[in-house]
């Protein structure tokens, strides 16, 4: 449980450093804002387009009398609607990281300028850096589809799928935001991104109090931008302790070799 508010302080005080630092944040706006526009048009579409997949999606249920023709079809267009909802949250950070590389890069760098101590730089061009990020994040995604199949899946489990499946749900979500988002210091740090993986869970506790309270404050409209920038130095903030941790044999982390990614 002391973990969990540990990471929870990590959000805290990267809004914090970017209160502090307002250039910064709003340096680290733009990318959230373009992002935000193309989501925002993309869950539009799938609100008034849900309705018409899932009634394609099941022809067989055409015949059925009422009231289980709608409640079959009333129930799986919120499920689609919600499984789109929590793919978005997920790969927001994802598809904003990507957008905004170099705006976050310089932030995340700032962040160690201002805490002291190293400013780690891979050495690597642009190009090769996107290249990276944009493979991490796709092996992500393929995780979390693969989560989200299975979740999908128990949501039809009466009660269960009700009550714990939306709380594992909110985990995964969490789990994985943290990890896109420490991704920009680590991988600064020469990081593969099995290496960064074994670090998060071998402090779980820590990385879902920052993760979780993170991909609950995305699910309200416009938190996401706002949030964006000072996500990124939090997760910088808590990236630096990690390391810190695991370079001192801490017995809570889990050791993880630092190598620089060539490909």
């Amino acid at each position: 449980m002391r973990d969990l508010g540990a990471g929870f302080g990590y959000l805290i005080k990267g809004q914090r450093w970017v209160g502090r630092h307002g250039r910064w944040f709003g340096f680290g706006l733009l990318p959230g804002l373009i992002t935000l526009v193309l989501y925002a048009a993309a869950l539009v579409g799938l609100g008034y387009g849900a309705d018409n997949l899932v009634t394609w999606a099941t022809p067989f249920a055409d015949d059925w009398s009422s009231p289980w023709l709608g409640l079959l079809r009333n129930t799986l267009t919120v499920l689609v609607f919600a499984l789109g909802l929590f793919l978005a949250v997920i790969t927001f950070t994802a598809v904003t990281l990507l957008v905004g590389q170099p705006f976050y890069e310089s932030l995340s760098e700032q962040v160690d300028r201002t805490e002291g101590g190293e400013v780690p730089e891979s050495g690597l061009p642009l190009w090769r850096e996107l290249w990276i990020s944009a493979r991490d994040s796709v092996r992500i995604l393929v995780r979390v589809g693969l989560y989200s199949v299975l979740l999908f899946a128990l949501g039809f489990i009466p009660v269960v799928g009700q009550t714990v499946v939306p709380v594992i749900g909110f985990c995964v979500t969490g789990y994985f935001l943290a990890e896109e988002l420490t991704a920009v210091a680590l991988q600064r740090r020469g990081m593969v991104l099995k290496d960064r993986l074994a670090l998060l869970r071998g402090r779980r506790m820590l990385t879902l109090g920052f993760g979780v309270p993170l991909g609950l404050a995305f699910l309200v409209p416009f938190v996401a931008v706002f949030l964006m920038p000072g996500a990124v130095a939090g997760a910088t903030l808590l990236a630096r302790d990690l390391v810190a941790s695991d370079e001192d044999g801490d017995e809570d982390a889990t050791p993880a070799p630092y190598t620089l990614d060539k490909g």
